[in-house]
């Protein structure tokens, strides 16, 4: 077996153990290109226009089998009703891991204001989702060799999972909370010897507020968002600030976004090492169509590749209703 492909392995069997390669929709900064509903269940429906988004995320072009994740999304009151529903698609694949799903979505919206000055607002959502994990192991082996650990075979498996999570919004802050991947997956992580690492429990929390002077075509939103995963206890932050312009046409906004790991990993060279994203974030609205760009960078000594994650966002709103609500909150105005 060559080295390239011992590599391989090794590194395969690190990602299996602890747990992060089939943990469903992966979690970067695309939630920040006027996407929150694909972090949070809740946010389905709650604008008042439906929503379609499309999102490629590429990383370190020009490296065979680069991370690649693919998601469409779309969302939508329905009717007149305080109920919503969503759907989302996604493909991601990351060397010889690769993982596919779907998710269907209901969330109830309760409003507490009474009239359209103020936004008072509480959502529930509950999304259900079936995945399938593929670890393929075919180029593994060279002709006639034999590894009692390696099937040289694609593996797969199809799991069922739950999201669930929480949202409110009061005139202009925001606050969202999500347990993903509620249900315990065995996935291709159980093997014959009875081990599994299945617990891919994620929770997330975010808070918001978008501030503007009066009568200034400039509005400043600063937010965080939290990740703790429960089975490896690995933790992160992110500390995000985006602007918006008002123009005659729609909306320009732009921002920045820092991701740090707050678990450090041991390096042989540099000590302990945290994970560390610089994310800038550039969009348009234009009139009902919207488009971002995003990308990010790895902010450490030690990496696999100088070349960061390059995300392109096309979106589109429809079924628009006049704005409700006298506030300056654009996921739901």
């Amino acid at each position: 077996m060559n080295l390239k492909k011992y590599c391989l392995i090794v590194f395969t069997a690190l990602v299996v153990q602890f747990g992060s390669a089939q943990e469903g929709l992966p979690i970067y900064s695309d939630y920040l290109t006027d996407n929150y509903y694909l972090l949070y269940p809740s946010m389905a429906g709650v604008a008042n226009c439906g929503k379609l988004r499309l999102t490629g995320r590429q990383q370190w072009f020009g490296d065979e089998d680069a991370p690649s994740l693919q998601t469409l999304s779309v969302n939508s009151r329905i009717g007149d009703s305080p109920s919503g529903i969503g759907a989302i698609v996604f493909n991601d694949k990351n060397g010889y891991h690769s993982q596919a799903g779907a998710y269907v979505t209901y969330a109830h919206h309760i409003m507490f204001s009474r009239n359209t000055i103020d936004l008072n607002m509480l959502s529930f959502g509950l999304s259900v989702g079936m995945i399938q994990y593929k670890l393929d192991e075919t180029e593994f082996l060279d002709d006639f060799e034999f590894d009692p650990i390696i099937a040289g075979v694609e593996q797969s498996a199809t799991n069922l999972n739950i999201d669930f999570g929480f949202s409110y919004h009061l005139i202009n802050f925001y606050a969202h909370g999500a347990v993903r991947n509620i249900l315990k997956n065995d996935g291709i992580n159980f093997n014959e010897q009875g081990l599994s690492y299945n617990n891919l429990r994620t929770y997330s929390i975010s808070a918001g507020n978008v501030f503007q002077r009066f009568g200034s075509e400039w509005s400043y939103e600063p937010s965080f968002m939290y990740l703790y995963r429960d089975g490896t206890k690995e933790s992160s932050i992110d500390v995000n600030m985006k602007m918006h312009k008002e123009m005659d046409f729609g909306t320009i906004w732009g921002g920045l976004s820092y991701r740090r790991s707050l678990d450090g990993a041991e390096t042989s060279t540099n000590g302990t090492q945290n994970l560390q994203y610089f994310t800038p974030i550039f969009g348009v609205n234009y009139k009902n169509f919207v488009i971002s760009y995003t990308y990010s960078y790895q902010a450490n000594s030690v990496v696999f590749n100088n070349g960061g994650f390059h995300q392109l966002t096309l979106g589109y709103n429809f079924n628009c209703r006049r704005k409700k609500y006298d506030c300056n909150c654009p996921s739901v105005n």
